[in-house]
């Protein structure tokens, strides 16, 4: 894209920008269907004037604004080219990534096309890849760190990719198996009220797990590796007197682990293995007066070699992008009240 001053708009501050579409590329790739995508970026720049003729855009409007759509429409450009279509979403979320780095709100060089593209997983015709800023920085501190700590509020995908960083390492040899744990706390529920064996009543709040576990492999294969050892999904009590070698582990919903089961399980670490531990502080399910192990892990181990904190937040929420609003609805709501989730909590100052 090539950037002019405008020759028909008389104010100040105004430019305009071109940009050829390379005929290898379809334009509804770059517009999307209907001009999906197109009303994407109208509605992110409202005071810009963008128009398209055949393969050519333009945009005409204030020197800022197009810098930034010119930005844009070559970061999308890098991405068609790796072969991965452009959706609404991306659009967005790159979008805001450009104007975090110009308003120096973003701390580091990453660009959306270097976001977008990084694959993680191919699996069953699908490619798993961070979303956001954030989800990459994740990703990137796995391959890095011993244990990597992912703390966020629901749908930021800090279990999906550990999962599919899991699965990655196995396929490529890293590590011998796989081990998915949760502390056996529900909200609301007891497992001892609930029917069955303990297995059997075990089994239901482990789910998730699997589910996640299906969308990365092969489903006939499962079984298998969960009958010879190689993928294990247990709760965090099966954890204690063991020592974990040559394994991934992954600690779901580790808010809800007590201070002297976090120290527990950080301590099963064992030789060429990689610990991940996912949660959300504002979502503790621990009785009353129980301290949660993943808030005071943080003031322990922050600041340790090869220990590392990724902090997501709703603007990495890839679920509905309601759910994005209602994380920030509660987050304000408890800014106001003192509260946490919502709920006083004896008085307790919240944990940010």
């Amino acid at each position: 894209m090539t950037q002019t001053p405008t020759g028909h708009t008389p104010a100040q501050g105004q430019a305009r920008a071109q940009f050829t579409v390379p005929a290898q590329h379809p334009m509804v790739s770059v517009l999307g269907s209907g001009d999906s995508l197109l009303r994407v970026i109208e509605k992110a720049f409202p005071a810009a004037d963008i128009h398209v003729r055949g393969n050519e855009i333009s945009a005409t409007g204030a020197v800022a604004d197009v810098a930034l759509v010119q930005r844009l429409f070559d970061e999308m450009m890098l991405v068609l080219r790796t072969g991965q279509p452009m959706t609404e979403d991306a659009v967005e979320r790159s979008i805001a990534m450009l104007r975090a780095s110009e308003n120096g709100t973003s701390d580091g060089q990453e660009t959306p096309a270097e976001v977008l593209t990084q694959n993680i997983l191919s699996s069953r015709g699908r490619t798993i890849r961070p979303k956001t800023l954030n989800q990459k920085r994740y990703v990137d501190a796995i391959d890095k760190h011993t244990i990597v700590f992912g703390i966020g509020p629901a749908g930021t995908g800090k279990t999906y990719l550990a999962m599919a960083k899991a699965v990655q390492a196995l396929q490529s040899k890293q590590v011998n198996r796989i081990i998915l744990t949760r502390p056996a706390v529900e909200a609301g529920e007891r497992l001892g009220f609930l029917p069955g064996t303990l297995y059997e009543k075990i089994d239901p709040y482990l789910r998730p797990l699997y589910d996640a576990l299906h969308d990365m492999l092969d489903p006939d294969s499962i079984p298998k590796l969960m009958a010879s050892g190689v993928i294990e999904v247990a709760p965090l009590a099966y954890m204690r007197g063991r020592t974990l070698n040559d394994a991934f582990i992954i600690l779901d919903e580790a808010q809800n682990t007590s201070p002297e089961q976090m120290k527990m399980f950080l301590t099963r670490l064992g030789f060429d293995s990689k610990i991940v531990i996912t949660g959300d502080v504002t979502q503790v399910d621990l009785p009353n007066g129980t301290k949660s192990g993943l808030r005071q892990v943080q003031d322990i181990l922050e600041g340790v070699e090869d220990v590392h904190f990724s902090r997501l937040s709703s603007q990495d929420v890839v679920r509905h992008k309601l759910v994005g609003r209602i994380v920030d609805a509660y987050e304000k709501y408890d800014t106001e009240n003192g509260t946490e989730n919502g709920t006083h909590k004896g008085g307790r100052t919240k944990r940010k």
